[in-house]
């Protein structure tokens, strides 16, 4: 599963494959939370201040998630996001 971003100590990735909605996974250490791309609905436990910097880092890059996603559903190779400043 192909990392697609790090910061804070939050690892998000996407799947290969995966099935569902477009969706990343993001881990900070041992909560993991998942997060749709296209509604930004969130299931699983984080943290509040590792969630609240998730959504941020997700906020700001919607489109770029939705073309990752794509480009996972064409088994195409990811390009790294830039992580939250």
């Amino acid at each position: 599963m192909p990392e697609i971003s790090r910061f804070l100590g939050i690892h998000v990735r996407l799947y290969y494959r995966d099935v569902g909605p477009p969706h990343v996974h993001a881990e900070y250490g041992e909560y993991e939370v998942i997060v749709e791309i296209e509604t930004g609905i969130v299931s699983g436990r984080f943290p509040r201040r590792a969630m609240t910097a998730l959504l941020e880092w997700y906020t700001a890059h919607e489109q770029e998630l939705r073309t990752a996603a794509q480009r996972t559903a064409d088994e195409r190779q990811l390009d790294r996001i830039e992580p939250l400043e």
